[in-house]
């Protein structure tokens, strides 16, 4: 029974991605349309992140437009790798590496952003240094509502860089040994074996990205509501709209092709037709992204007004509400 389904199975489901000519050669009418059409979209992506940065660069002073076009580049970024990694699929494992490596130090660079909208670290701690922080967020303690404030300090603040900075550096440090690992034949994602590598990595990779957002979600509640005028609030969402499309759907989506759920389609194995609708999906998604960018990116900003200005503007808007109501 074994040996009838085994001979069932079409060689091609069984060997590696093919090479960037076989996938040219084997597209229609309408595969060659889609793959035009992604590229294209890639191609405009990265254009209007050029043009940003440009623009960022002559506006902005050092090291705010920096931090900018490295968050600002997170969507054009992945979107160019996944144009490589769509056409060149051997290449995937190069490309989803330098996707996700990159997105590890925008993950840094967003609590970097927050803190110089407040002038920097030493007027950020002077504006909330003793001031109470609310630490029952996501994605660690969102449900331990019980959890105790904790009194913004200079160690406190420094132990929350740490932990997302890890991320960067332990993200960048784990990819690089996972390609070396994967030419030498020992790093298979499809190898779910206790003794593979790709069961231990992942895993720990899994973990020290939940650690490095939970910092970053406790500085961002805990100060968003100073920001809204220059729009961080939407800029957070989409930088975790980007982490979930780029981790979560790339992980759900390999889970279903290592899984069988997605169906092999010669030349395609199914992991790595899998692979290739992910990066399909990632170029629109970040597309839709990219030019969100530009109406949240593509602006000065005005100087931020400082605690004494917020109490000073608080009061007069109090003081404006009490007559109001006094008038009625």
């Amino acid at each position: 029974m074994e040996e009838t389904l085994n001979g069932t199975i079409d060689p091609a489901c069984l060997q590696e991605p093919p090479l960037a000519m076989d996938v040219i050669k084997q597209l229609d009418v309408f595969g060659l349309s889609l793959y035009s059409i992604l590229t294209l979209m890639s191609g405009i992506s990265l254009l209007l992140y050029l043009d940003q940065c440009a623009y960022l660069y002559r506006k902005l002073p050092n090291p705010k437009k920096t931090t900018l076009m490295w968050i600002s580049g997170a969507a054009p970024v992945i979107s160019t790798m996944a144009c490589f990694g769509m056409w060149i699929p051997r290449a995937v494992m190069f490309t989803d590496m330098t996707s996700n490596c990159y997105f590890a130090v925008v993950v840094y660079k967003v609590v970097v952003l927050i803190v110089q909208e407040f002038g920097g670290t030493s007027a950020f701690l002077k504006r909330f240094s003793g001031k109470p922080f609310k630490v029952s967020t996501g994605p660690c303690c969102c449900c331990c509502l019980c959890l105790p404030r904790v009194p913004m300090s200079r160690r406190w603040f420094f132990f929350l860089k740490l932990g997302v900075l890890q991320y960067a550096i332990l993200k960048t440090v784990l990819s690089i040994l996972c390609i070396v690992l994967w030419t030498n034949g020992n790093f298979d994602l499809s190898d779910l074996e206790i003794t593979g590598t790709a069961i231990w990595i992942n895993p720990f990779i899994g973990v020290l990205t939940i650690i490095s957002l939970w910092p970053v979600a406790i500085i961002f509640m805990n100060t968003n509501s100073f920001l809204r005028d220059i729009k961080i609030v939407p800029k957070y969402a989409l930088y975790q709209l980007i982490l979930v499309l780029s981790q979560l759907q790339t992980s759900i989506i390999n889970i279903l092709a290592l899984d069988g759920t997605i169906a092999c389609a010669p030349p395609f194995s199914s992991q790595a037709r899998g692979s290739m609708l992910s990066q399909q999906m990632m170029i629109m998604e970040m597309f839709i992204i990219t030019l969100i960018n530009q109406s949240l990116y593509h602006r000065t900003y005005d100087k931020l007004p400082s605690e004494a200005e917020d109490n000073d503007n608080k009061a007069e808007v109090a003081l404006q509400t009490t007559h109001m109501e006094h008038d009625v």
